[in-house]
Order: structure tokens, then sequence, then C-alpha cells
């Protein structure tokens, strides 16, 4: 999952791509110029590469990895597991900042904080194990903590806010803050974080869960439930388009009905399992894939009348964040 945040900083200027590897290191940490390919970094498998790449293991790094950026004027996005993005194949003209904050603390029973870079499905199976409920469906969720909670992240009747207590963040003026779950409004597929202007990162999640006997069984279930209804296996990013409000019927169902499963555009094919999953079939472009997501949506559309909303997030190569047509998140 990512933190689908672009950030340019006052007096970007352009930049140009390097193709040839270069390394320029900073504050103890090594920025990789122009060789890192996007693809490798998502589950979709898309993308060219970055002018920019670093890892970060702490926030201290991820702090000063930021600074960087905002030094040199290049324009930067944190991800974690690219489980939710579509990168062009021409690549990002700025820095990616890969997230590696993993860690994990139990502070009481039933509490976990973990660092935003933490493997999600692993926080939900280690949690339900260990007695806990409250993130049953997290097992099927490819991402992390951090992109689950700037998502809010859900399956089956759970979603990530449910059982949030605090999350802390980074600002892009360097700041950090801890921010309490009563003070944060969440809704479907949605968070404040998408509209938070000030912020650079999510730095860790803090989760209170409670304790239940049933939570492993249930969750052993809904994975089975998951790996008969969803192309596990096959190169996807979840789920492309939020379920339209109100409408008592999810986008899969209306793709299906519209009769779109097979579909394909180049490498880029509706998945013959789930009609809201897209999957790369091997040589996908980023041109296929946008061309299917527009052609499913027109369909769907003229079929139905209803105008589907894009959940996956696209990097253009410049600027900002395109999402559903409806602008920048």
């Amino acid at each position: 999952m990512t933190f689908p945040l672009v950030r340019s900083p006052t007096n970007s200027t352009s930049i140009v791509f390097h193709h040839k590897e270069q390394t320029q290191k900073w504050n103890g940490l090594k920025f990789v110029r122009g060789k890192k390919l996007l693809k490798d970094l998502c589950t979709w498998g898309i993308g060219g590469p970055c002018n920019y790449f670093v890892q970060v293991f702490h926030q201290t790094h991820l702090l000063s990895a930021i600074r960087y950026c905002q030094e040199f004027s290049v324009p930067y996005i944190v991800i974690g597991k690219g489980s939710n993005c579509l990168f062009d194949d021409l690549g990002f003209d700025g820095c990616v900042i890969l997230n590696q904050i993993d860690f994990l603390e139990r502070t009481e029973p039933g509490v976990y904080r973990v660092g935003s870079g933490f493997r999600f499905n692993q926080l939900g199976i280690l949690s339900c194990n260990e007695g806990f409920a409250g993130l049953e469906f997290a097992a099927g969720i490819p991402g992390t903590a951090g992109g689950a909670a700037y998502m809010n992240a859900g399956a089956n009747g759970q979603e990530t806010a449910d059982s949030i207590e605090s999350i802390d963040i980074v600002t892009t003026e360097g700041k950090f803050r801890t921010l309490d779950r009563v003070d944060l409004s969440f809704g479907y597929r949605s968070s404040p974080f998408q509209d938070m202007n000030d912020l650079a990162a999510i730095v860790a999640v803090t989760f209170r869960l409670q304790g239940s006997m049933s939570a492993r069984k249930r969750q052993q279930e809904l994975l089975k439930r998951r790996r008969s209804t969803q192309p596990v296996g096959e190169r996807s990013a979840g789920s492309v388009f939020r379920n339209p409000k109100n409408s008592g019927v999810s986008a899969g169902e209306l793709i299906e009905k519209a009769g779109l499963k097979g579909r394909c555009v180049g490498g880029a094919m509706v998945s013959n399992i789930h009609g809201n999953f897209f999957v790369n079939k091997g040589d996908c472009t980023s041109q296929d894939m946008l061309d299917l997501t527009a052609l499913v949506k027109e369909k769907v559309e003229s079929k139905f009348g209803v105008e589907l909303e894009q959940e996956v997030l696209y990097f253009p190569p410049y600027g900002n964040i395109a999402s559903s047509g409806k602008g920048n998140p």
C-alpha cells in the first residue's frame, strides 16, 4: 500500500532523468539516481525508473529524506508495498521514499504500536493468533499499516479506522505529531490524511483490539473465501474502484453485469474471478491499464448510469497524483 502524496517543494525545477546509476550520500542515507524501477515496488508490476530512490528504516531517516528533497527542490512520494497505485512507464521525475519503518511494540494486551511500514497482513495474522479481534480482514490486505490507515482499508464489514487508537505523523515542516482517533474523521476508503496539506508521512499507528476466542477462526474463514473469490497470485492492485454509495450493489457486480470480466486492453485484463480486480498479464503498460480503467468506467456508466470512482491512484511522471477523474485527493 502507498501513501499517495506527491510533494513539490517551492521553487521546484525540472529534473533530467539519469540513465546511468549514480548514488549520493546525505546524512547517512544513500540516494540512488535513475535506476530503480517502480515496477519492482508495486503489486501491479508496472512503472519505469524514478529519478531518486531511497529507503528509510527509522523516523529520523524519513525526516532526513524529506529534508533532502526540500533542500534540493525534488518532488517526492512515500510508498509502502505499492498495492494501490499505478506508476507510469516513464517513471517518476522525483524521489521515491520506500518506507521500511517496521517496528512492533506491544504496549499492553491487545494494544499494538507499529511502524507505518509494518506489513498489515502480518499484523492481522499476529493479532488474531494472540487472541484479539478487529483486524481479521487485514490478513488479506497486501499493504502496510500506514497505507491502510491512509486509505482506511477495509473488507468484510471491517475497516482499519475501527481499531485505531492514535497515529503518529511527520509534517512537511519536519515536526512529529500524535493524533488521537477521537480527533480524526474517517469515511469509506477515506481518511483526514488525504486532505492534510502539511502531512509528509504517517510514521506509526497504534491499534487497540478486543480479546476474542473466535478471531483466528473467523480470519481463516475470510482467507478461504478470499482465495476463491479473488485472483490471488496474479499481479493486481486490489479493488480498482470504490463501491458506489447507497446503491446496494458493488463495483465488481456492476462490472460483471456489464459483461466485462475477461475484457483486455493490451496486457491489462479484467479478472475472470472478480470484476473489480484488473490484472497484469505479463506485458502490461501503464497506458494499457489506464485505457482499461477508462473503458470499464464508461461501459458501466452507459449501462447503469453509475459513475465509478477510482480507488487505485495513478502517479504521472510529472506533476501531481491523479485519481478517479475527480482531481487530486
